[in-house]
Formats: structure tokens, sequence, C-alpha cells
């Protein structure tokens, strides 16, 4: 899968009741993340940071789920562990994959994977580490794959999908480490003319391939 392919479908069991994923998003933005398994140090830090930063994904229209090679029942008691030790109660749903279909749907694992949770280890696990964001239109607009010892930095996310929202609405593009208010860039498909129109205090140049103007509202 590539960036602006359209994001697989599937029916699955969460933590939340049986969800139709592109029926689940509607016409907002969200953002699935996966976890090689079940009761892992590291996820469980994840887990916990995501639902801490829930209200924030929500302000942006942004739905989170969740996925782990493992039933929904194992879910639920790790979420009582993520909560105790993380201070955060995971209020987004989890899927459960135990029949490993969801995963190599999203090439996260091969087809020879086999079919079943039972006696894989997080590390046979490992490439079930990917964040995935898409759009409205169901299609993938980021990927970030982690291995397994890193924790992932979703403060990143946040500011990634400020970024991919802005540039949705308005044909810029943002410098590197831009964060939200700061100055943004003009689309290269943005002719001078149609520029002035769109910026009549016209913008800072320091080449003619990089125009530089503050962040439109």
């Amino acid at each position: 899968m590539r960036i602006n392919d359209e994001a697989p479908n599937f029916t699955a069991e969460t933590s939340q009741g049986t969800i139709q994923f592109h029926e689940w998003i509607g016409d907002g933005w969200a953002i699935l993340f996966s976890h090689p398994k079940d009761f892992t140090p590291v996820c469980t830090t994840e887990l916990g940071y995501m639902a801490g930063l829930q209200p924030e994904f929500e302000k942006r229209n942004c739905k989170i789920i969740g996925l782990s090679v493992d039933p929904v029942s194992s879910h639920t008691k790790w979420l009582a562990d993520i909560e105790e030790t993380q201070g955060h109660r995971v209020n987004y749903p989890m899927i459960g994959d135990p029949e490993l279909k969801v995963a190599k749907l999203y090439d996260m694992l091969p087809a020879d994977a086999g079919g079943s949770c039972d006696g894989r280890t997080a590390a046979t696990n490992a490439t079930v580490r990917t964040v995935f964001v898409i759009g409205p239109d169901k299609k993938i607009k980021l990927m970030l794959s982690y291995p397994m010892s890193t924790g992932r930095n979703f403060d990143e996310l946040l500011r990634v999908l400020d970024s991919i929202q802005l540039t949705a609405k308005h044909q810029v593009s943002t410098p590197v480490n831009w964060k939200q208010g700061e100055d943004v860039i003009i689309g290269g498909n943005v002719s001078d003319e149609e520029a002035r129109k769109r910026y009549p205090g016209g913008w800072k140049a320091p080449r003619p391939y990089l125009r530089i103007v503050p962040q439109p509202e």
C-alpha cells in the first residue's frame, strides 16, 4: 500500500462491538495504529498516551482505533492494565485480529503468516507496528512504521494531522518542523498570478520556487 491508495475496508470485532471500517470512519478522519501483541510494555505506554491525546484528535474531527493481533477478550484485560499503569482510560475501540486478517489486509504480515494468533509472539508479529492516517475520502494520507523496541511519537501525529488538514484545505505545503501557526509555503501548482489574488500582501521568496506566507486562517 502507498499514500493515496484507498484504505482497505473490513468488518471486525472490537472492544466496542462490531464495526465496518469505512462506515465507522464516516465523514471525518481516522488513525489506525497497530501493535504486535497485548500485554507488551512499549505498546502499553503508547495506548495510554493516545488515550490522553484523544480530546485533541476529536478537536480535529479525527477518530482513533487500535489493533492488536489478539482477541477482544484479551484486549479487555489489557485495557485495565493500561488505565492502572498509564493513568488514562482507553475510550477508543481496539480491533481484535486473532485470525490475522486485518494485519494481512494492511500488509503488516505476509500472506503465509498462518491463520491464528495462537503460538505467535511479539517478535513474530514485530511488523504489526504501523500508523495509518486516513482521510474522509478513505484514502491513506500517512504511514509510519516503527521497530518494536521504539515508542512512537504521537505528538508528531498531531503535528502532521494539522499539516495534512491545512494543506488539504489550502494550496500550501508546510516546511520542515512546521508547527501550527507558523509560516507555510505556497504550493508549486499555484502560479504567481493566482498567488497574488490569494495573498495580496505578497510573500517572501528567497528563491522563485520558495514562496513563504503566513499560515492561512
